[in-house]
């Protein structure tokens, strides 16, 4: 029987076999490390065609949850579990606490967080950049570039852009460490006092050479987030663009509600 019928609607065979091998990984019946049933083994099982379990395992794989590698099979993929990132992350109080953005959510959610700098140095703004920090394409900037690894594994690369005339008189913004707080502590140490932050998301389909920085499957769904760091005098003093993988990510924003 190629369909069953729930709420009205037919649901493909191949999408509930999908379904609950899902659910078997998230229930962790199919644990971190473990092989998912080869396609005999399903067949077998479900008394389905091969063409039905290959079909469903394309859906496995959307779901971001195992690795697939030619002639070995799919294994279950050993990531960290789902890190809230909320719309409080940048409050004051973090930094003023010593502790980055990044930093202060993996420690509230009890993971071991590691940031690894990739490149910190001058470079000309792309157009998109340029234009969100209201100055001519081209014009230098610093650049700063990082690997976000939560337990061992990478889950998120951002650069960060500052105007060169703010950036140069800051000297920490140059180094490995900028210090506690992380660069927006910095900023305010300067007279930088932040108004708002705002982002602008989209999720899409990794690049091969951006799954292979994140570890992830080739065509896998990541989080395209850049943000503006707003000043009082409303100068945009940063801009990050940021790369997250999508199965590591839940956002939450409070919205308000008032004129």
């Amino acid at each position: 029987m190629g369909t069953a019928v729930g709420g009205g609607r037919a649901v493909p065979r191949y999408v509930q076999i999908a379904d609950e091998i899902v659910q078997q990984i998230r229930a962790g019946l199919l644990k971190p490390g473990e092989m998912v049933p080869s396609e005999s083994e399903l067949v077998e099982r479900y008394g389905v065609s091969g063409g039905t379990i290959r079909k469903a395992m394309v859906e496995v794989r959307a779901s971001g949850l195992v690795d697939t590698r030619h002639g070995k099979g799919s294994m279950v993929k050993d990531r960290p579990p789902v890190r809230l990132r909320s719309s409080d992350r940048f409050r004051r109080s973090h930094r003023r606490g010593g502790k980055a953005a990044y930093l202060a959510e993996s420690e509230q959610s009890g993971a071991t967080a590691k940031v690894n700098l990739l490149y910190s140095g001058a470079l000309d703004a792309p157009a998109e950049i340029a234009e969100r920090l209201g100055i001519e394409a081209g014009t230098q900037v610093l650049a700063r570039r990082r690997l976000y690894f939560r337990n061992g594994t990478p889950v998120e690369t951002a650069t960060s852009y500052v105007p060169w005339d703010v950036a140069k008189d800051i000297p920490e913004l140059f180094a490995e460490n900028p210090g506690p707080g992380g660069i927006y502590a910095r900023l305010e140490d300067h007279g930088h006092e932040f108004a708002e932050f705002v982002e602008t998301l989209q999720a899409r389909l990794a690049t091969k050479a951006e799954a292979s920085e994140l570890a992830l499957n080739p065509g896998a769904p990541v989080v395209h987030l850049i943000r503006n760091a707003v000043t009082e005098e409303g100068r945009v003093v940063e801009v990050c663009d940021t790369l997250m993988a999508a199965d590591q990510f839940v956002f939450s924003y409070r919205i308000p509600a008032t004129d």
